[in-house]
């Protein structure tokens, strides 16, 4: 394994996504893309350490400021990320020897032209590696929200929030989920394929595949390199798709001949499983009437983001769906009382998919919550008068949060009485198999 080449690949990563505010997931992808010809070991071993590195941060400074005299927050960008990375090896990756830990880490400080550092980095790190059983954390008893800050690498300021709703063990198992690694969750495209024929091929390629226990056509995938070199991805014969975020179509449950309007669909996982159902359920009645199949809109702000959907679109071989370019915010009046579905699911601050994107907790702050929730609110005031009396608009966000869930459905209902509360749903995150997710299903009357 070349050991100091992805080392420094993974500071890279990490100081594009500390220093510079990029997003960890893109930063990650677009960093294994680049670098394709790497073995499978060594992909996983970069990934694991950007990933790692960044779920356990809170934690990881807690430990290096036991032992320098130098505050996380006030070091050189680089010399903190490459501490930060040589304490998630100590701690984590125990399979490599920790004088070769300290050892790259003081070669990668002298690479990057901190030589003057060098021991400071290495006195810090081999310190860390002689007295990490030995480290006093916060009392669980005595300083309950520092205790769970710093075990589980989360914000003060969200643990407040979550415990003025729930239970300090619904709280703790919501971060035990967050740290807990799972596998690839995907619906099956019974366009494409069955999900016996799949899971056979999958399993042919040593792709560890589990069907999940109550949902038919939904598969966990594990133990596998990237999705770009599964050919059953390319041909479109799975659609990768949090558990959770399926929901929204099965509480939609669409009808053949129904016209759904998603508002905000990049990169289009809910509007292909939307025009699926109707497609299948057509099959069943022995339909080929492209109108009985029923038409999706899947619309999103961008032409970047349209293209996403476009390109799943054609992957997935469906034609009872189209991908529009359009503001959600702005009135479309060729779309009044048109929709027998509207799918709401909006921009929000995603605090239910931290397992997946760790850095969100690091970036999101309170001040931007209350932004989300006044853009939710705008455009909930404009889509809501897309749906036909009788349809149903679904409002959903990958959070935990309950001002931007709860409050924004009780908010809609004062503020339009013309719709009732079906059903809604806190949906928490559980340890290997979905992530957080809010649903509400609103009727017009």
């Amino acid at each position: 394994m070349t050991d100091i080449n992805l080392r420094e690949l993974a500071l890279d990563v990490l100081l594009a996504v500390t220093r510079d505010q990029e997003y960890s997931h893109i930063v990650i992808r677009n960093t294994l893309d680049k670098y394709q010809y790497l073995a499978k070991q060594e992909r996983s071993f970069l990934k694991r350490l950007c990933e790692g590195t960044l779920e356990h941060m809170i934690w990881i400074d807690y430990v290096i400021e036991q032992f320098s005299k130098v505050k996380a927050n006030k070091m050189k960008p680089v010399i903190r990320c490459i501490l930060r990375m040589g304490v998630y090896e100590l701690k984590y990756m125990d399979a490599i020897p920790a004088s070769a830990t300290c050892n790259e880490a003081v070669k990668l400080a002298q690479k990057k032209g901190f030589h003057n550092l060098k021991g400071f980095v290495n006195g810090v790190l081999r310190n860390i590696s002689r007295n990490l059983g030995r480290i006093r954390f916060p009392d669980k008893k005595q300083e309950p929200l520092k205790y769970l800050s710093v075990t589980y690498s989360m914000p003060e300021w969200i643990l407040k929030v979550w415990q003025k709703e729930y239970s300090m063990e619904q709280v703790e198992g919501i971060l035990e989920a967050f740290l807990t690694k799972a596998p690839t969750a995907v619906r099956v495209n019974p366009l494409r394929t069955t999900t016996e024929d799949l899971k056979r091929e999958l399993e042919a390629e040593q792709i560890q595949v589990v069907e999940h226990d109550t949902l038919s056509g939904v598969l966990y995938l594990d133990h596998y390199d990237s999705l770009a070199r599964i050919p059953a991805f390319a041909e479109g014969k799975f659609y990768v798709q949090d558990v959770s975020s399926m929901q929204v179509a099965l509480w939609a449950d669409p009808k053949p001949g129904d016209y759904v309007l998603d508002v905000c669909a990049a990169p289009g996982g809910k509007s292909i499983h939307m025009a699926e159902l109707m497609h299948t359920k057509a099959g069943q009645c022995q339909v080929s009437d492209k109108t009985v199949k029923g038409m999706v809109e899947a619309r999103d702000l961008t032409e970047y983001k349209v293209s996403l959907i476009q390109e799943n679109i054609e992957r997935c071989g469906l034609s009872n769906i189209r991908a529009v370019q359009a503001d959600a915010r702005l009135l479309d009046e060729t779309r009044i009382k048109k929709a027998d579905i509207v799918i709401a699911d909006l921009p929000c601050s995603g605090l239910g998919v931290l397992g997946k994107k760790a850095d969100i907790k690091y970036k999101v702050t309170p001040e931007t919550c209350q932004q989300l929730c006044a853009l939710q609110r705008e455009i909930l005031h404009t889509i809501q008068q897309y749906v036909k009396p009788g349809g149903i608009m679904i409002y959903s966000t990958c959070t935990i949060h309950p001002a931007e869930n709860k409050g924004n459905v009780s908010w809609f209902l004062q503020e339009h009485s013309g719709f009732q509360l079906e059903r809604q749903q806190q949906i928490f995150p559980l340890k290997g198999k979905n992530d957080g997710f809010f649903l509400a299903k609103l009727r017009k009357e």
